[in-house]
């Protein structure tokens, strides 16, 4: 740089000064083109943002406070100025929240999701991301709670985005962690039970060998015959804990996975509905199987297989593993 000539961040922080100087003078006008001068040498500095939107906060002109705070939040996802001035847009506090999750500061995302959901119930990315909290928090049932919320309201605004699918990975391994401890537990509860219903038929069985010599064959087929009974009915018990072949009709046709969220063709078929609106935007507007005209306005809820889908998943929680 040629020596006297000032480079542009330096000119963009005596203009920053300057603006600072107007404001304490009540001079908005002059203090907004200080500003404005400032973001044009160096748009990337979220302080250059934050003060022009005081300006505009003072003039009452909140149109133009939030367009410069979300540019202040896209640079510094962690600018308190932004939520202090505009503390009623979710969107700055699920953005700082983001911040807190990339440094696992968990309690504070934890805060500024519930913040967010406050101001709107209906905010996906708080709900998903007050579930990912509270499940580090071990707070597991409510943390599934605020997933399944959070993929509920995807499905309903975006149902193909990238966030749907995300969600409910997420959801889907907590799911399947709740059902490894649960089914850990009724494992070990029903191995202790049967072990001593054994012990306790056992007991019976040398009491009354001891009673009737004469009938000692006949007593130890019997007892024989109860300890298998006993055997099978426990192991009856444990069937729904044991994986197997998922049904086919509560998979999709096209990814073999089961169902997340079904969606039924005129011609009858189901498909699951990220799936076949993918196809229909990258491959054709028509059905993969039938080859008939699809149009994604054709697409209905299958709700019947959606039913019996949840049905299966609350009784066989393994089946909630990814691949």
């Amino acid at each position: 740089m040629a020596k006297g000539v000032i480079s542009a961040s330096d000119q963009a922080e005596q203009l920053k000064q300057d603006g600072n100087l107007y404001f304490k003078k009540n001079r908005l006008g002059a203090a907004i083109d200080a500003y404005t001068e400032a973001i044009t040498l160096c748009p990337n500095v979220p302080v250059y943002w934050t003060n022009r939107a005081l300006c505009h906060r003072k003039r009452n002109d909140w149109k133009r406070v939030e367009e410069d705070c979300l540019k202040a939040i896209q640079l510094d996802h962690k600018s308190v100025k932004a939520i202090t001035l505009c503390p009623n847009v979710p969107v700055y506090w699920t953005n700082r929240a983001l911040c807190h999750r990339k440094r696992n500061d968990w309690k504070r995302v934890e805060e500024d999701c519930l913040k967010a959901i406050q101001l709107d119930h209906k905010s996906v990315k708080g709900h998903y991301m007050l579930g990912l909290a509270l499940l580090q928090r071990e707070k597991y049932a409510e943390g599934i709670k605020s997933l399944q919320r959070a993929l509920d309201l995807g499905r309903g605004a975006h149902p193909n985005s990238y966030m749907v699918e995300e969600i409910w990975q997420e959801l889907a391994t907590a799911k399947y962690h709740e059902w490894e401890r649960d089914s850990t537990k009724r494992s070990w509860d029903l191995r202790n039970l049967e072990d001593s219903c054994e012990a306790a038929l056992k007991e019976k069985h040398s009491r009354d060998a001891s009673k009737e010599e004469d009938d000692r064959d006949e007593a130890t087929d019997s007892i024989s015959e109860q300890l298998a009974a006993l055997k099978s009915v426990f192991s009856k018990a444990a069937e729904d804990d044991v994986p197997i072949d998922i049904p086919d009709y509560l998979c999709c046709k096209i990814t073999l996975d089961i169902f997340r969220d079904p969606v039924i063709t005129p011609s009858g078929l189901t498909y699951e509905r990220a799936v076949i609106l993918d196809h229909l935007e990258k491959v054709g507007k028509f059905d993969p199987i039938t080859r008939e005209t699809l149009l994604p306005s054709q697409l209905i809820p299958n709700l019947a297989i959606k039913e019996a889908v949840e049905a299966y998943l609350e009784k066989h929680g393994w089946a909630y593993k990814m691949d």
